[in-house]
C-alpha cells in the first residue's frame, strides 16, 4: 500500500480513501447483502436438482470469467501512466498477481526443488468444475446448458469492462464481495446435499474466517479496493459509484431469479431442469 499511496499527493489519497469507504458502505447497505437467497441456502432446505442449476448459473455469471477479469485489470493498469510516475503500474499488478496465483493453483511455499509450490489442477475453476462432477453434471449438461438471462447480464457487465481499468477493478472488488457474501451459504447448502465439502473449491471458497482452510477472498477484495484508490479522479466518483451498484443490482436480480426459479422446481420440476442431472 506504501508503493501506492506514495504515487499520489496526501491529499488526493485521502480524498479517493474517504470515497472508497463510502462506496464499501453502500454495498453493505445494498439489498443484496441481505438477499433472502443466503438465508435459504443456509437453511439446507434446497434440493439436488435447484443446486444443480444454481451451480450451472453461478458458474455461467463468474467463475467462468473471473481470471479473465483480473488479467484485464492487470493489462489495464497501463492507463495509470502517464498520469502518475512511470513504473505506478507496477504495484497494483504485484497485488492483483497474488489474487491470479490463487485462483491459478500456486500456493505459499516452496516445492521439494525449492520452486514455487503449486499446481494448475488446484486453479478455482477446475475445482468448481469438480464440485459440478460431485453433483452429478455431465460435461454435455454443462456444455449444453442455457443461462438465465440474469446470469447473462452478470457476466455481461462485467466483460464490457474489461477496456476500462477504473470499470474492471471496481466490479472486481464488488465480485470478491458477492464472493463472500454468498460462498459460505452456497457450501452449507452443498453440504446439506451430503457433498464433500471440506476440500476443493470450497475449501478456498466460504470459509475465509477459517485461518486453516485456504480462503483469502477478504484478503483480496481489501487489495481491490487500494488499488482503486490508488486509481481514482474525482471526476471519475459518480461514475464508478453508479457502474459499481448497478453489478449489485444485478447480482440481487440474478439471486431472486434462483430463489424464484427453486419455487417453481419444488412446485412442478420441469423436463428442462431435470434433464441438468442426466
Amino acid at each position: 500500500m506504501a508503493v501506492m499511496r506514495a504515487s499520489l499527493s496526501e491529499k488526493d489519497w485521502q480524498r479517493n480513501a474517504l470515497f472508497v469507504e463510502s462506496l464499501r458502505q453502500l454495498i453493505a447497505q445494498h439489498p443484496v447483502a441481505r438477499h433472502p437467497a443466503i438465508e435459504t441456502l443456509n437453511s439446507g432446505t434446497l434440493g439436488r436438482t435447484t443446486m444443480q442449476r444454481i451451480h450451472l448459473e453461478y458458474r455461467h455469471a463468474i467463475v467462468q470469467i473471473f481470471t479473465d477479469a483480473l488479467l484485464a485489470a492487470q493489462l489495464q493498469s497501463r492507463q495509470l501512466e502517464p498520469r502518475l510516475h512511470p513504473g505506478a503500474k507496477l504495484a497494483p499488478r504485484f497485488l492483483l498477481t497474488l489474487n491470479d496465483l490463487d485462483e491459478f493453483g500456486f500456493r505459499p511455499g516452496l516445492d521439494a526443488e525449492g520452486y514455487y509450490r503449486g499446481n494448475p489442477a488446484y486453479a478455482h475453476y477446475p475445482l468448481f468444475e469438480r464440485v459440478l462432477d460431485d453433483y452429478g453434471i455431465t460435461p454435455q449438461a454443462r456444455a449444453s446448458y442455457k443461462p438465465s438471462e440474469s446470469a447473462q447480464s452478470v457476466r455481461e457487465y462485467l466483460d464490457q469492462s474489461y477496456g476500462n481499468y477504473l470499470d474492471v477493478v471496481v466490479l472486481l472488488a464488488a465480485a470478491e464481495e458477492e464472493v463472500i457474501l454468498f460462498s459460505p451459504p452456497l457450501r452449507e447448502a452443498t453440504r446439506a446435499l451430503g457433498i464433500d465439502v471440506n476440500d476443493g473449491y470450497y475449501f478456498v471458497h466460504g470459509i475465509s474466517e477459517d485461518e486453516t482452510a485456504e480462503a483469502a477472498d477478504d484478503d483480496h477484495e481489501n487489495d481491490l479496493w487500494l488499488i482503486l484508490t490508488q486509481a481514482l479522479t474525482p471526476d471519475q466518483y459518480s461514475r464508478v459509484q453508479a457502474l459499481c451498484l448497478r453489478y449489485c443490482d444485478l447480482w440481487a436480480e440474478f439471486w431472486t431469479v434462483q430463489l424464484t426459479q427453486a419455487r417453481v422446481s419444488n412446485v412442478a420440476p420441469s423436463e428442462a431442469v431435470l434433464a441438468v442431472a442426466m
